[in-house]
């Protein structure tokens, strides 16, 4: 067990600040890495101030942070896929069982034994995992993941929630050229549901309630950009998309982009409103329409978004900030105040 820094927050209303934290050593088939930097999810938010209690109670000391890129400094004798001075980043989670049919299918995110980054039991320990709002972190080498190193750090970090949480829905239900994509809402999960969408060679519109951001949506690819508050423009594209990713966590009518779906088309929600939507079953049955969920992906899912990453030059649009100002940033992330993920420069923490 070694000591090393960390950001933590002592309780739901106590802010972040700095702290002293125990990681493991490095055990034979473990990757200990230098944390370069870490983004900022609207997760970490909901966590530190014991938002989803009803889910998953908070324990405190907590340290958030699963949007973690850094550099391995050690590794265990088993470890056969990193040497020392190799890129590497670390997601949602860190632990699964490896046996369930989950696991064995690709689909660790689904694991009922899934260990998450940070607020999660942690066995080697006790008490629970601590995230990437720290000096280093020690992870088992299956969820170690490979940076492409033509890509600006920084805006990869986000990639490890943001990014694999819209490209595996967009891969799941087969957007490719020739596709009609909606991308509702353009923050951190829609500005990288566009860029993946267009990358694909999907024709992709934009639905946001904000009309200044509409040039932005074009700048990310979109090739439409439609103001959700217009009925008008709501009713011309009636019936015409195969897929339409919503990533609006507040309370929306989603019947209004169900029946903008043409026939055997799908919704998936990777939005989380606190609220249940109200959906009207005639919405789903008169084109034999879908809603569906997704939650990021597996871990061979995740390399699979990195490399296409790398070959196709994408990162997050992101706001880089030192670990000092980041209960500022949680202010203004609740107010939409960045375009379009905020990353900490780990540097600051030294």
């Amino acid at each position: 067990m070694y000591k090393t820094k960390a950001y933590s927050a002592a309780s739901e209303t106590s802010g972040l600040a700095a702290d002293t934290i125990a990681r493991r050593d490095p055990t034979d088939h473990d990757v200990k890495i230098e944390i370069l930097y870490c983004g900022i999810c609207h997760s970490d938010l909901h966590s530190v101030r014991n938002e989803w209690s009803h889910m998953v109670p908070t324990v405190y000391p907590i340290v958030p942070g699963h949007e973690i890129v850094g550099r391995v400094t050690q590794v265990g004798s088993a470890v056969t896929k990193y040497k020392t001075g190799d890129l590497a980043a670390i997601g949602c989670m860190v632990e699964s069982d490896g046996t369930c049919p989950n696991c064995q299918a690709g689909f660790e995110q689904f694991c009922p034994n899934l260990t998450l980054t940070f607020n999660s039991t942690d066995k080697y320990l006790g008490g629970v995992t601590y995230g990437g709002y720290s000096d280093s972190i020690v992870v088992n080498e299956r969820f170690v993941l490979r940076v492409p190193s033509n890509l600006e750090l920084s805006g990869v970090a986000p990639l490890l929630c943001a990014g694999i949480t819209t490209y595996s829905p967009l891969r799941h239900w087969g957007v490719t050229k020739g596709k009609k994509v909606g991308v509702v809402g353009l923050g951190g999960l829609g500005h990288m549901g566009v860029k993946f969408a267009h990358a694909f060679g999907a024709q992709v519109v934009v639905f946001t309630t904000s009309p200044d951001k509409t040039e932005d949506a074009l700048r990310l690819g979109a090739d439409e950009v439609v103001i959700s508050r217009n009925a008008d423009e709501m009713q011309k594209q009636a019936g015409s998309f195969d897929f339409i990713l919503d990533t609006v966590s507040a309370q929306h009518d989603i019947n209004a982009y169900l029946n903008l779906l043409r026939l055997d088309g799908n919704i998936t929600l990777v939005g989380a409103p606190s609220n249940p939507l109200e959906v009207s079953a005639f919405s789903l049955i008169m084109g034999r329409r879908s809603l569906s969920g997704s939650n990021i992906g597996g871990i061979a899912e995740t390399q699979e978004m990195l490399d296409f990453c790398g070959e196709n030059n994408i990162t997050a649009d992101v706001e880089v900030i030192p670990i000092q100002k980041v209960n500022e940033a949680y202010e203004r992330l609740l107010k939409s105040d960045v375009k379009y993920r905020f990353c900490i420069d780990m540097a600051s923490l030294k």
